[in-house]
């Protein structure tokens, strides 16, 4: 089969697994409007979604539909956020939560909200990503210490140190004020419960400004993945693309976090998922990462509702459940030599 046949058909399955994305997208979505502690015949959806609220499964449809929504953006935008850090740090272990990045964003809120009263959806958000771009710069200022540089082995080992030393703060602060703790109780777990329109409509310009410079930045983070050395050699600017495509991450997971707490390992499952269909260019990776993140945290909100029916689990502790083993295997599957 001659290059140019071969690209073909790589553009064509391509595009074959986007279209698959999407259907199954739809579905969970669907999925996530049917089923919860009520489930909803197709009538009373369409019913619902027509406006008409004047019966309980018609008005559960509509309480469903906002939060749906939000598992959507928040789990496209830590999915790309995800795949961004793996290509900036050529780190396979790297994810918004592994790398301290969420605990950041989630120790920045508290702070906010303990000593100087911010509670506002706007300050709040901007604490979340000054949070997290101050973790991800010390967690990769700590991981290029020493011989090597930025191993993944000491970035995974800073993050995850850096990660813990957070939630020790955040816990710290929290406890002894009791309205606080109430209050962020279940937003540490994660979760997109309670979502409305008000809170999407401030978070959805954010989230569509970061994954535009992530996506921006596609081509560069091809790149990188060459090495520092070659990508100058084809006039890449590295240390360019490196910073912004990092800021386009930190926005990402920052936004995300504030709006629907710290959820972990979408960042780390998905990309590596995607690289298997896919294969390695970012421009194509990106957009499908976004689409299967989605599908993954929709998914999980559906499972979540289901399975412990009349409550909830978040979708943090279902995403936690999915990405530990993984992280194990991926970590067992890298050849990392010691420092």
């Amino acid at each position: 089969m001659s290059g140019a046949a071969h690209a073909r058909r790589s553009t064509a399955v391509r595009w074959a697994w986007l279209a698959g994305g999407v259907a199954l997208l739809t579905l969970l979505c669907a999925a996530s409007v049917a089923f919860g502690v009520r489930w909803v015949t197709v009538d009373e959806i369409v019913r619902g979604l027509s406006g008409d609220t004047s019966g309980v499964p018609e008005a559960a449809v509509v309480a469903r539909v906002p939060r749906t929504v939000l598992a959507i953006l928040v789990g496209a935008a830590l999915a790309v956020s995800g795949a961004t850090m793996q290509a900036v740090t050529r780190n396979p272990l790297a994810d918004p939560g592994i790398l301290g990045v969420s605990g950041g964003a989630a120790l920045a809120v508290v702070i906010g909200l303990a000593f100087f009263g911010i509670s506002s959806p706007y300050p709040t958000m901007a604490l979340a990503i000054t949070g997290s771009a101050v973790a991800a710069v010390f967690v990769y200022s700590v991981g290029s210490l020493g011989r090597g540089g930025a191993t993944p082995l000491k970035l995974a080992l800073a993050g995850a140190a850096t990660a813990a030393a957070f939630a020790s703060l955040t816990s710290a602060i929290l406890l002894p004020r009791v309205d606080i703790m109430e209050t962020f109780r279940f937003w540490q777990i994660g979760g997109v419960g309670g979502a409305t329109w008000d809170r999407i409509m401030l978070v959805a310009p954010v989230l569509a400004a970061g994954a535009l410079i992530c996506f921006a930045c596609a081509r560069g983070m091809n790149s990188l993945a060459l090495g520092d050395d070659l990508a100058s050699g084809l006039g890449e600017n590295v240390a360019r693309t490196r910073i912004i495509a990092s800021a386009g991450a930190v926005i990402l997971c920052g936004a995300a976090t504030a709006v629907a707490g710290p959820i972990a390992f979408v960042g780390l499952v998905i990309p590596h998922l995607c690289r298997l269909l896919i294969g390695t260019d970012h421009r194509w990776l990106l957009p499908f990462s976004a689409i299967a993140g989605a599908s993954l945290l929709v998914a999980a909100d559906v499972i979540g509702r289901v399975i412990a029916r009349p409550d909830e689990i978040e979708v943090g502790i279902i995403t936690a459940l999915i990405g530990a083993p993984f992280f194990i295997w991926i970590v067992r599957r890298q050849k990392v030599r010691e420092l």
